[in-house]
């Protein structure tokens, strides 16, 4: 069943995406009002009523494209976390990130982006970014490659010499242990800053514009998507003790994902401290 989907035409799933976003999101782009915005675990985790309704709608679209799948969405594992099992399960699963970059698409900044990922038994087998306002689509097929609005995108290697450039976890979003792994990157020759939208983040590593990110946190939605977007366009990834990321969870962090493979073991040596 998987397979003869993933061999079938799926422009439905990327029309699927784009009218998400159409029909939930850009409408609300400097549009929100102070009752469509509510607090989750604090100020800086804000949940609004474009992520609630856009991941219902994908919710909807995506289970029939694909009969007997099911999704975790993180709007819905924040109602129930019990959601997030599926990842464990036999089903396909859609992993859904309706908004990721909240805190942007609140402020009115473009940086934000809807992801959304088919994965089956723990591996990503396609995925989807798409930046509405940026008008940028980025898919990535497992073995077929990484796609920046049709066209193929490289991640390519940085200049020899040259100081990364890394995305890494917002100081909000770490606890003490972490901010202290992620200042082994405080060293000459890397110039980190923190993160953004991941998913954007990631489409930046793939196409080369950013040559790594280092991140401490490992919910599905926020990483599925992206982590293939970079290896399909030739990039690399691991935790800090060299494995590769698990989308069902269990990893050792931070981790790390780079143009290349010797920028992410450099990237690990730093992060071990």
């Amino acid at each position: 069943m998987i397979d003869d989907f993933l061999n079938g035409d799926l422009s439905a799933v990327e029309e699927a995406v784009r009218k998400a976003a159409a029909t939930e999101i850009t409408p609300r782009y400097r549009q929100l009002a102070a009752h469509e915005i509510v607090e989750k675990s604090g100020p800086h985790d804000l949940v609004t009523t474009a992520d609630r309704n856009a991941e219902e709608h994908l919710t909807a679209s995506l289970t029939a494209l694909l009969p007997g799948s099911v999704v975790v969405g993180e709007e819905a594992v924040h109602a129930d976390p019990s959601v997030y099992e599926a990842l464990h399960g036999d089903a396909p699963v859609w992993i859904v990130d309706p908004v990721d970059g909240t805190r942007q698409f609140v402020r009115g900044e473009p940086g934000f982006c809807t992801l959304v990922a088919l994965a089956h038994h723990g591996e990503v087998l396609a995925s989807w970014t798409y930046a509405p306002v940026l008008e940028e689509m980025a898919i990535a097929i497992r073995g077929g490659g990484a796609r920046l609005n049709d066209t193929p995108i490289r991640s390519g290697s940085p200049e020899t010499g040259a100081v990364l450039e890394v995305a890494m976890s917002h100081p909000d979003y770490t606890t003490p242990d972490q901010k202290q792994a992620l200042l082994g990157l405080n060293v000459p020759g890397v110039h980190g800053r923190p993160c953004g939208s991941a998913g954007l983040e990631y489409l930046d590593v793939a196409r080369g514009d950013l040559d790594a990110v280092a991140f401490s946190w490992e919910n599905a939605w926020d990483h599925a998507a992206g982590l293939l977007l970079v290896t399909e366009a030739g990039g690399a990834q691991m935790t800090v003790t060299g494995e590769p990321f698990r989308i069902t969870g269990g990893n050792a962090l931070p981790f790390t994902a780079a143009r290349d493979g010797g920028t992410a073991a450099r990237m690990r040596d730093l992060l071990r401290g």
